[in-house]
């Protein structure tokens, strides 16, 4: 038999760690090549790491939430002949320092700790990392049951026992005993409690009210019986988090111009049979306007830039943003890469490839990474115009507003006229900080001429 390491694969460009979101295989389960083991999530997407051989899963190296980097192995899978590979443990992932502490400490360990920590009457959860930790710093079932955690619903981290043995090394702390590596205390309690039976009293007291407290925090109380509570999912409190920080970091302005598209849609409405049965793909007006974008982005390079502190960075290649909505109601945005290279045909395969992969939760991370500028329509639900929240690092964000039926001036050599136009609004939202007026309110202007000037003639 051997053990194969199944490693925290590459998840793409500046992608270096992943939070585990939820085992889809426990130990002892039978394992096939190419099927998912587990579930994890970037600050982007959701993916799934599957094993690339075919065996039993026999160690979880790490438990649901903990954050895993790039290359760390997370699972060890008993395969069927070959050689056993050395297995890394989770200590050979920290870095040089922290590496010859932990050796340090595990000496100390061995040398004090007598039996090794039954965990199978705790009614917390320890991730497997943990409890390695634990037994090799010679840390109580006790302890951790009384450490307060920083995880998710107060679960004990990595980060959270390595402090708690540094601190009681230092003698900031001191580590209650166990009762079974410590019989003695046990047999001169009765002793203590007749000396001091105020003590025995109010010691149970101490020990619950930090877990009293933890609950409440936990747990959100209902005012009114009739309301329901219900917390934001991981992908929520990333938005959250993205939209807060982006309003604090740029100075958001607008602008706003209105667009006759009656051309556009015209010529949609001529071709889009044809071009589905040629191209095997459906015809929207998202391309269309990425291509106008993209043009404009080439014309005002000043756009297509990133701030990072005082700096700001010209950006060489266009690649654009597609905001797109979820099933679940949550937001992403893939990424069209090197947009001012593609022809409509090449648009459209790209915007209705990433949005048909977003819906299906099957986009990578790097599907998600690198954007310079971004595009959200809003007028998919019904909106007319909107003033969205800029994708940071980047300085601007268009809304396409729904295209309507108006009543609009139309000018002829011959005079003026009445006449039903088709219309929608462009909303762009831009860093004050690095963009003044003139600039955005050109490039979206410009944005305007290339949807106006389409030419009705033209082929797909």
């Amino acid at each position: 038999m051997a053990r194969f390491e199944l490693k925290l694969p590459k998840m793409g460009e500046s992608v270096a760690e992943a939070t585990i979101t939820n085992w889809l295989k426990e130990v002892g389960d039978k394992i096939e090549a190419d099927e998912a083991v587990l579930e994890i999530a970037t600050d982007k997407v959701d993916s799934e790491v599957p094993s690339e051989v075919s065996g039993i899963l026999v160690e979880q190296l790490f438990g649901k939430d903990d954050l895993v980097q790039v290359g760390q192995t997370i699972a060890i899978i008993e395969t069927e002949g070959g050689d056993v590979p050395v297995v890394a443990t989770p200590e050979a992932a920290a870095t040089p320092v922290e590496a010859v502490e932990i050796e340090k400490t595990i000496e100390v360990a061995k040398e004090t700790v007598a039996a090794p920590q039954d965990f199978s009457g705790s009614d917390k959860f320890f991730s497997p990392l943990v409890k390695n930790i634990a037994k090799e710093e010679g840390v109580s079932v006790t302890e951790l049951e009384n450490l307060s955690g920083s995880g998710k619903e107060g679960r004990v981290t990595k980060e959270d026992i390595l402090k708690y043995v540094e601190d009681r090394k230092s003698g900031t702390i001191t580590a209650p005993k166990a009762v079974a590596e410590t019989p003695k205390v046990v047999e001169e309690a009765p002793k203590a409690a007749e000396v001091a039976p105020q003590v025995v009293e109010t010691a149970p007291k101490a020990v619950e009210q930090p877990v009293a407290q933890k609950s409440q925090q936990a747990v959100p109380v209902s005012v009114n019986g009739g309301d329901e509570i219900i917390e934001m999912d991981r992908m929520r409190k990333l938005i959250s988090g993205y939209m807060t920080a982006s309003v604090q970091t740029s100075a958001h302005v607008q602008s706003f111009i209105e667009v006759d598209v009656t051309n556009i849609v015209k010529w949609r409405d001529k071709v889009k049979a044809a071009f589905e049965k040629r191209e095997g793909e459906k015809l929207t007006f998202t391309p269309i306007m990425m291509e106008a974008v993209a043009k404009a982005l080439k014309d005002f390079p000043g756009m297509n830039i990133s701030v990072n502190g005082d700096y700001i960075i010209k950006k060489k290649n266009i690649n654009l943003g597609m905001a797109a909505a979820l099933p679940n109601g949550n937001l992403i945005v893939p990424v069209i890469k090197n947009a001012d290279q593609l022809n409509l045909v090449g648009m459209a395969k790209a915007v209705n490839d990433l949005g048909n992969r977003a819906k299906a939760g099957k986009l990578k991370p790097d599907d998600t990474q690198g954007g310079t500028y971004t595009v959200t329509n809003v007028g998919t639900f019904g909106s007319v115009f909107g003033t969205p929240i800029i994708n940071q690092p980047q300085v601007g964000i268009l809304a396409l507003g729904a295209i309507r039926k108006v009543p609009a001036v139309i000018e002829t050599p011959e005079g003026d006229f009445i006449g039903i136009r088709q219309k929608m609004f462009l909303s762009h939202s831009y860093d004050h900080r690095v963009v003044d007026g003139a600039l955005g309110g050109s490039f979206v202007k410009r944005v305007a001429e290339y949807l106006e000037a389409f030419d009705i003639d033209r082929d797909f």
